[in-house]
């Protein structure tokens, strides 16, 4: 899907984060800026928003940085974000839900929430005139839940960019400019798996992403199947977790098994069942457990894609089970309050399965839930939460969602 589709029903309620951005820009004009989109502009002062989704992952935790295969989701929690064009190069960026303003000149490297901004921008800017904005930005994708957050912000700002900019990209190019942003200007050494499912995800659809290939086709969820998270209120931050650690222990796990089976492999994607058992003796432990989670895991992104493509929900739930404790055992990214909200969602009647989401070391788990069983499945188990998971757990249900586009433009 492009970034030019009409008007959504995601910015249908003054409550939305479309509305929220939209008043936020209207205010941040108020504070009153005479390089702001004025008679001299290039570009029509209008305004423009942009949202982009935040992800869950059913199969496929951690294969992407290895140019493996990942079955993702994009959810109705969106990034939005309202941005005019202004006569000069600076970024004036409101972050409404912060109670934060900055401005980034071209060359600024800001920390926080206005890194991923001044990241992409950079990106941006070395293929592209992309001028100054103005922007204001709200959602309601939690943060630091390990839904991806960062990169529906990375390609809302980014959409939002090139339509006040004049400039447009293919969907998928942006999704890579704003995975290098990630990679080179917030410091994440991550794939291109929540860049991707930002982008290319298809309402009532899953994601069947080849992060070797680039190759991508929407699977139909088809009805009667509903979606839950549960946020365990353990909040993640990638660029302080071990996240970068499990990257390089995968890096180091390929240079061993290259040298004992002197063989040319380019990553982990090239190895498989035989090879890593005719291995595992002269391997470290640590380095066997990686490159195992990495080949089942792949495996187990195969089935799920073919049973939900058959409607088989069951197998697609007991992949996403067996994925869970292959994170948890194998690649060590799980934490206590997640196997929590895992088993309390497998023991549930009406869920299929259910896993870990995101890089780990807290944040959500997802499951995969009958619809005629979802509503009683969500209060039973927001029910159970606090005493199971922990104090700060929150849980909800939610729908299959669109990639990054426009909503609209006044």
């Amino acid at each position: 899907m492009t970034g030019d589709d009409d008007t959504d029903a995601v910015g249908a309620t003054a409550s939305t984060p479309v509305e929220r951005a939209k008043a936020a820009l209207a205010s941040l004009r108020n504070e009153g800026d005479t390089s702001a989109s004025d008679a001299d502009s290039p570009v029509s002062a209008t305004s423009t928003v942009a949202v982009a989704p935040g992800r869950v992952n059913l199969v496929g935790g951690h294969t992407d940085y290895n140019d493996g295969l990942c079955l993702p989701m994009a959810v109705d929690r969106h990034v939005a974000v309202a941005a005019r064009p202004r006569s000069d190069d600076r970024l004036r960026v409101r972050a409404a839900d912060f109670d934060e303003t900055a401005e980034l000149a071209p060359g600024d490297d800001p920390d926080g929430w206005a890194a991923y901004v001044a990241a992409v921008a950079r990106v941006l800017r070395e293929d592209l005139p992309i001028g100054g904005a103005d922007l204001a930005i709200t959602s309601d994708v939690p943060t630091g839940a390990g839904l991806s957050s960062s990169a529906a912000l990375e390609l809302s700002v980014g959409r939002a960019l090139l339509a006040v900019s004049g400039r447009d990209l293919p969907t998928a190019d942006l999704a890579l400019a704003c995975w290098r942003a990630e990679r080179e200007g917030v410091g994440v050494e991550c794939g291109i798996l929540d860049q991707f499912s930002a982008a290319l995800c298809e309402a009532d659809s899953a994601l069947f992403l080849d992060c070797r290939s680039r190759e991508f086709e929407p699977v139909p969820l088809g009805d009667g199947v509903g979606v839950l998270v549960i946020d365990t209120g353990v909040s993640h931050e990638l660029t302080e977790s071990g996240y970068n650690d499990r990257v390089r222990e995968c890096a180091a796990a390929l240079d061993s098994l290259r040298e004992v089976a002197d063989r040319d492999l380019d990553s982990l994607r090239d190895v498989d069942r035989d090879l890593l058992d005719a291995h595992a003796g002269s391997l470290d432990p640590m380095h066997r457990r990686r490159i195992r989670h990495v080949v089942t895991e792949n495996e187990r992104v195969r089935r799920a894609r073919d049973a939900l493509a058959a409607g088989h929900l069951d197998r697609v739930g007991d992949a996403m089970l067996a994925a869970h404790e292959s994170l948890r055992d194998d690649y060590e990214v799980s934490c206590s309050e997640l196997d929590a909200a895992v088993e309390l969602a497998a023991e549930t009647p009406g869920v299929y399965g259910a896993r870990m989401t995101g890089g780990g070391f807290g944040g959500s788990a997802v499951a995969l839930v009958d619809d005629d069983a979802l509503d009683r499945a969500t209060r039973e188990i927001r029910d159970a939460a606090p005493e199971r998971v922990g104090p700060d757990a929150d849980v909800f249900a939610c729908r299959p969602s669109a990639g990054v586009r426009l909503v609209g433009e006044e």
